[in-house]
């Protein structure tokens, strides 16, 4: 049993990091409730294991007494002799009260105790070693499904992808190398839990970090970022230094640092935004390339109304919605997309504004105007094209013919002089 016992001691120590006195001190404590079973109710009784033989003895501290009443508190004074030569009656010594078949006995509650203190130490280990890294990435190698969270082999340690933290488009298999985030070391029922994250938005933040050395140096800052993973993330960048293209940066020579970014991230469609303190421009750049034809800004509610063209709705929403749903997160304005209402006139409607445009001319009555319109008369170019003759004909019109005819030279000429003075002006 003491080989076995020195060989797993210096298993656990070289491979998982844990101290020999650690993992002796547990044991030595299991083994105090296996002398208690073993010896009796011994007085201050003690268990010892030599860290080099792995010998294991057990103590007890005991009374001289001339007359032993009972054995588990008091000794003679000729056997306290054999120990200490000159003990005395009332001396309280130690003495090895180690019972025959006692290394079975411990062994298997050295095991067990074993068991439970590396368990603990190397969960302490976790929090020691990991506490620190949250919000780093890290590459470990799927070992195996728990329904369908995943857990991740790190080497020492082992972390755990939650199902809410995996992408839902990104299928894992065993011995697959995967990287993740960091997303928090939380002490479970179980003890310390390393988080692991695929889908957090700050999975992308870090991957920009590591891949663009602008935004790692701070001359590019990450203003903000929306994400739906395995689908689309829109990250805002933003620099002071005018010499600086952030979103040139970010992409790199060939698009090539977007590309390594898009290639970790399993080719999820990356949008990289300028961004801008005017609420307008910010969302301006965030619907790229939906050309926006007006804005409905509401501050106090944090509200803007967008109004694109028929043929612009489709681009500016998105699939599912989701261009317009990401801008909203990312500008943090509630961004409500509608086409334009594109008005169609009736026959009525433009008869009517015939009417009113040729009644608008000084000498030509509104009873005029209208004959003249149904007559096909429509505009004041149609008029001076017209004879007066032919305006005779019209009813309603008749004997005025060569006064609305005269009226309508008159406005042509005053509008060729407006005309000409408003050239001149400019």
């Amino acid at each position: 049993m003491n080989a076995d016992f020195l060989a797993v001691l210096e298993f656990w120590e070289r491979e998982k990091g844990i101290s020999r006195d650690v993992l002796v001190s547990a044991v030595q404590e299991a083994l105090l409730s296996a002398a208690k079973k073993a010896v009796g109710p011994a007085r201050e009784l003690r268990v010892e294991i030599d860290p080099k033989s792995g010998d294991i003895r057990a103590f007890a501290k005991l009374v001289v007494a001339d007359r032993v009443i009972s054995k588990h508190d008091q000794i003679s004074v000729f056997d306290s002799r054999r120990v200490k030569p000159d003990a005395q009656v009332g001396d309280e010594i130690e003495v090895e009260v180690t019972p025959t078949g006692f290394g079975r006995i411990a062994s298997q509650y050295a095991k067990q105790a074993l068991m439970q203190q590396i368990r603990r130490a190397e969960k302490a280990l976790i929090f020691t070693e990991f506490k620190d890294r949250v919000g780093d990435i890290i590459s470990g190698t799927v070992r195996r499904f728990d329904r369908s969270d995943v857990l991740v082999d790190l080497g020492k340690y082992e972390a755990l992808l939650p199902n809410k933290e995996r992408v839902p488009t990104e299928e894992y298999q065993v011995g697959e190398r995967i990287r993740c985030y960091v997303k928090a070391v939380e002490q479970g029922p179980h003890g310390p839990e390393i988080i692991l994250s695929r889908a957090d938005p700050r999975f992308v933040v870090k991957l920009f970090q590591l891949e663009v050395s602008e935004i790692n140096d701070g001359t590019i800052e990450i203003k903000g970022i929306a994400r739906e993973p395995g689908f689309r993330t829109k990250l805002a960048v933003w620099t002071r230094d005018e010499k600086v293209d952030p979103v040139g940066a970010c992409v790199g020579l060939r698009g090539q640092r977007v590309k390594n970014i898009v290639r970790e991230l399993n080719n999820e469609k990356v949008d990289i935004i300028r961004w801008d303190p005017n609420v307008r421009n910010f969302i301006t750049n965030a619907l790229s390339p939906a050309k926006l034809k007006m804005f409905e800004i509401d501050d106090a509610s944090k509200r803007a109304k967008i109004i694109v063209s028929e043929d612009q709705l489709s681009l500016a929403i998105g699939k599912r919605g989701q261009n317009a749903r990401l801008t909203s997160k990312l500008t943090g304005w509630q961004v409500d997309i509608e086409a334009e209402v594109v008005v169609t006139k009736g026959f009525e409607e433009k008869v009517a504004e015939a009417v009113e445009s040729l009644a608008a001319i000084p000498g030509i009555s509104r009873e005029n105007a209208d004959a003249l319109v149904h007559a096909g008369l429509t505009r004041l170019e149609d008029l001076l094209q017209a004879d007066t003759s032919d305006l005779a004909d019209i009813p309603q019109v008749g004997e005025q013919a060569d006064a609305v005819m005269e009226a309508a030279r008159a406005e042509a000429e005053r509008r060729k002089i407006q005309l000409g003075g408003d050239a001149a002006a400019a």
